[in-house]
This record gives structure tokens, sequence and C-alpha cells, in this order.
């Protein structure tokens, strides 16, 4: 699995740390991270939470990610953010039972974790378990075990759901502020991580008839 690691600026100094985490116990596991940044607080590429909303469902939907973890200083804004956008379901992780709960109840492709509110002492040991928790059992299980056949049916439910209530994604692109979108994928490596990876090439003209 390909997951891409997205940071805002109110949070961008704290990326080092959480990439480094992140690869530290996913990487073991077969699977890859690819940083999107930003890669500190000085970072030119400045990204609010609502962009990196957007660039959670470009890189989803493109096909580039399999995965997005993201974030803000409580999560929630990004978690809105990232809703707001097709091909997104995200999930608000506080701590290890949240993410082995959402990968199994949930079944998203999405986490907003807090990376200010209660960041103290030890916090990259919590991102350790939190991680270990949603990447090391594999997802859409169920939990708990009684729980397992309605859960799955709900979320297919909710799949379903969601198709119908966004538009596509090269529409949203067409529709938005082009500044705003601009901002969004204007980070120092997205143009080389996404033409690498992106799949679908409807969303790739898209961004490149915006960004170049």
């Amino acid at each position: 699995m390909k997951i891409a690691l997205i940071n805002e600026n109110s949070q961008a100094a704290k990326n080092a740390l959480i990439y480094d985490t992140l690869k530290s116990v996913v990487e073991p596991m077969g699977h890859t991270v690819v940083n999107y940044g930003m890669y500190g607080a000085d970072d030119p590429a400045s990204t609010t939470y609502v962009q990196c909303g957007l660039l959670a469902s470009v890189l989803l939907e493109s096909g580039a990610a399999d995965y997005v973890v993201g974030g803000c200083g409580t999560g929630e804004g990004f978690m809105l953010a990232a809703n707001s956008f097709p091909g997104v379901l995200c999930g608000h992780l506080v701590d290890p039972s949240d993410g082995y709960m959402f990968a199994h109840i949930n079944d998203g492709n999405c986490v907003a974790l807090p990376f200010a509110k209660d960041f103290g002492w030890g916090a990259e040991l919590k991102l350790k378990y939190i991680f270990e928790q949603l990447f090391g059992f594999g997802h859409g299980q169920g939990y708990p075990k009684e729980r397992v056949e309605p859960e799955q049916r709900n979320k297919k439910i909710l799949d379903g759901i969601k198709k119908l209530t966004y538009v596509d994604l090269p529409t949203i692109l067409g529709r938005l502020d082009k500044d705003f979108v601009k901002g969004a994928l204007a980070g120092e490596h997205f143009k080389e991580y996404f033409s690498r990876d992106a799949k679908n090439q409807d969303i790739v003209a898209a961004v490149q008839a915006i960004v170049g």
C-alpha cells in the first residue's frame, strides 16, 4: 500500500518526526510512504488544512496514493476538509484503539491526527502505537466479532451513498478558485510524485491544466 503523508502549515515543523515514525512502523509491513509535505515551518509551499483536504482527494482519486495520513492542530479541521471532497473517507484518531477500530469498523482511506492537542512528551510513541494498530492488522474485518456483518454492510452502503452525493473531482477542480488549487498542489515534490504514481488520466489532465 502506498501511504501519503500530508502536513498543513500550523504543524509543518513536525513533518520529519511524523514521517520518520510512520516509515519505521509501516515499511517493515511492506507499505511505502510518500511525503508530500509541508516539509517544515519555513516551507515556502504553505498549505492550509482545507487545501490539504483537497490534496488528499487528488491523491486518492487519481490512484497516486492508497491511503492518506494527515492532520492539523486538533485533527478536526483536516478531517472535515478531507471529507468534503470525493473519494475520501477520513476518520479522526486520538489513540491506538481509534486506529484499530477505524481500520476494522469503518475501513476508511484517510486519517486525521491531532498534532498539537495533547501532543507532548512521548508524542512519537503515541504515533507509533496508533500507526501499528491502524496498519498492522488489515482493514474492514469488523470489530467486535458479533458486529462484523452489519459493519461491513454499512460500509458498502456508505460507499454507495458517497458516490451519489459528490460530483467528480475534475468538475470540482474546474469550479474551485485556481489560486486555491495551485496552493494545495504547490508542494516541492508534488509534480514529481504525482506524475510518477497517478493512474487516473482524467484527473491527471485536470491537474495539469491548472498547475502545468
